[in-house]
């Protein structure tokens, strides 16, 4: 193996090839020439001492064993490579450049755009990436600067802060009561309930809290928030929401109080190093403020 470690244009354009399945592709992508993109992925195979990334198949370059393991290392090249470039969009003290936040769908969606909006009236110099997933993004690795979390973080070399706790309540919409009646206990065949899917994870919440909900009670199911949201106001059936969200819509009536209550911590977090960088204490802070209302507002 060459002594000199391969350098992030090598990897940049591997990680293009892999996603766009060709060198013409990765080319149109990177704004490279397609030899150029060749000649990349040869030195990167000849600084791997030879080992090859790709093979040809009829439907492009499919990689090799040693490009699938090298993937994920070289995506956190990338997200390191991203986030310098959003520290140095700005000076440390300057409330100008890139803040990019992670929430789940939901708070993305529903809860964020007033707040994200406010912060922009103030500091119109900084623009702001919104990445929306359910998928706890790893602020260590920087694929985000702060993200909004509704349970603990557990990482170390974080700051965070603990906004509160969001009540999640059952509702249904008024079309569906006045078609199915009122339910009045939550595994009741009569009625139609909307639910996660193949997230495990709220499957093992819900145990803990001993509630007896199950994947089979569901006649709508999806790991998607928004999903279950929509299905909710469309009258499909019963589903959880959270209280300050199903306030806003009259429609929505609660149910089954007494038997269903399930609380959701809200938090911010952010690596320790980017408390240097002014613009992101601001956003750390204002963040935590927004939310501290909506979760006042929601109890």
């Amino acid at each position: 193996m060459d002594d000199a470690a391969p350098g992030w244009d090598l990897y940049r354009t591997f990680l293009a090839v892999l996603r766009a399945g060709s060198l013409s592709g990765a080319a149109r992508d990177l704004g490279l020439a397609q030899p150029t993109i060749g000649r990349h992925i040869e030195a990167l195979e000849a600084a791997l001492g030879g080992q090859p990334l790709f093979t040809r198949s009829p439907g492009g370059l499919r990689p090799t064993e040693t490009a699938l393991a090298l993937r994920p290392h070289a995506e956190a090249m990338a997200a390191a490579a991203e986030a310098l470039v959003r520290i140095a969009s700005g000076e440390a003290e300057a409330v100008r450049g890139v803040i990019r936040i992670t929430a789940s769908e939901i708070v993305g969606v529903e809860v964020l755009p007033p707040i994200l909006t406010g912060f922009r009236e103030r500091y119109p110099e900084v623009s702001i990436e919104l990445a929306l997933s359910n998928r706890q993004q790893d602020l260590l690795h920087r694929e985000s600067d702060i993200a909004v979390r509704m349970i603990r973080p557990t990482q170390t070399a974080l700051t965070a802060r603990r906004v509160g706790s969001v009540p999640l309540r059952l509702y249904a919409h008024r079309r569906y009561l006045a078609a199915h009646g009122t339910p009045t206990r939550i595994d009741d065949p009569s009625h139609t309930a909307i639910g996660f899917d193949r997230d495990t994870q709220m499957q093992r919440s819900l145990e803990e809290r001993q509630l007896p909900i199950t994947r089979e009670l569901f006649a709508f199911r999806s790991d998607g928030d928004l999903a279950q949201l929509a299905a909710l106001r469309a009258g499909f059936g019963i589903g959880a929401c959270q209280t300050g969200i199903a306030r806003r819509d009259p429609e929505l009536v609660p149910v089954l109080e007494e038997a269903f209550r399930y609380d959701m911590e809200v938090w911010v977090a952010m690596h320790e190093d980017l408390k240097a960088s002014r613009r992101m204490r601001l956003m750390f802070d204002w963040l935590a403020d927004g939310l501290g209302e909506y979760v006042r507002e929601s109890r």
